[in-house]
């Protein structure tokens, strides 16, 4: 065991990481501001890796897949805010849950249907297969451009969401939407916007993760307990808690295949536990937010 492994076994966290963030970022937007909890995030997840594919064999271009696929998704969950989910505001978080949850199993039974059960292949881009020299070893390109996306991802949220005036009010109307609506403010767009902007981000998360695990229908399944695992850690409708909490997880969860394997998948579980325990509402969330 030498320190080079260990850090780059770091490094291997931060990718693994970075896509966590994606997922969690998307999902603490919408319950941030329309107070719902997402259950179909993880299948928005896996319609991006489908979109990505669809149009990479369309167009040949990672590139466009990277750029259009997001775009897709997010015209999909304009559709289901406005039409499912928005009759279910103000009867409580039960029913845009249940929907939500039903929702899933319909994308996911429909990409069965459509593509089949098994797993299909995503190329990785020529120009990003292959290793970079670290300095102390060498390192997976297309791993470091995940990072340096999502790095940009966030980078560009934080504008949108603090210095433009239509943050402004997804700012406002995270704590007080009726405030914002006696103010004029059409909430309902926002709330679309928002939504479409959430399932567009876990999209992306799917597209970036789908060269590095390949796309099947069950893929959102399993990423959808490390989004909710990762908003819980860093606090229900927190975005600087949904960046830390999924760089933690990841980084973690990376260390502990390398010093204990049996314990990786656990991993997760355990900073959740002991977060929900010294600090119920998570890292930076806010208390009562769910009553």
């Amino acid at each position: 065991m030498t320190l080079d492994l260990v850090a780059l076994q770091l490094f291997t966290g931060l990718a693994l990481g970075a896509i966590y963030v994606l997922l969690a970022v998307g999902l603490s937007l919408i319950f941030g501001m329309l107070t719902v909890v997402n259950f179909a995030h993880g299948a928005f997840f896996m319609l991006g890796a489908y979109a990505g594919l669809f149009v990479l064999e369309k167009t040949g271009s990672f590139w466009l897949a990277m750029l259009l696929a997001p775009l897709m998704v997010a015209a999909v969950g304009v559709v289901v805010e406005r039409w499912l989910i928005r009759p279910l505001y103000g009867r409580g978080l039960d029913y845009p849950l249940l929907l939500t949850f039903g929702l899933a199993y319909m994308m996911v039974e429909a990409m069965r249907m459509v593509f089949g059960k098994a797993g299909l292949p995503f190329d990785t881009p020529a120009v990003l297969q292959g290793s970079t020299s670290l300095g102390f070893a060498d390192f997976p390109t297309y791993r470091l451009f995940v990072i340096a996306v999502v790095g940009v991802m966030l980078a560009a949220l934080w504008f949108f969401i603090e210095r433009t005036s239509f943050g402004l009010i997804v700012r406002a109307g995270a704590r007080d939407p009726v405030i914002v609506r006696v103010l004029g403010v059409d909430v309902s767009r926002v709330w679309l916007i928002v939504f479409g902007l959430g399932t567009g981000i876990a999209a992306l998360a799917g597209v970036l993760a789908a060269p590095l695990q390949g796309v099947s229908p069950d893929m959102g399944t399993s990423v959808l307990i490390v989004a909710f695992v990762v908003t819980v850690v860093g606090g229900m409708g927190s975005l600087l808690g949904a960046v830390v909490a999924g760089l933690l997880v990841g980084m973690v969860e990376s260390l502990s295949v390398l010093f204990f394997p049996e314990a990786a998948k656990v991993s997760m579980f355990v900073i959740m536990a002991l977060v929900l325990l010294l600090r119920p509402q998570g890292l930076f969330g806010r208390a009562g937010l769910m009553a």
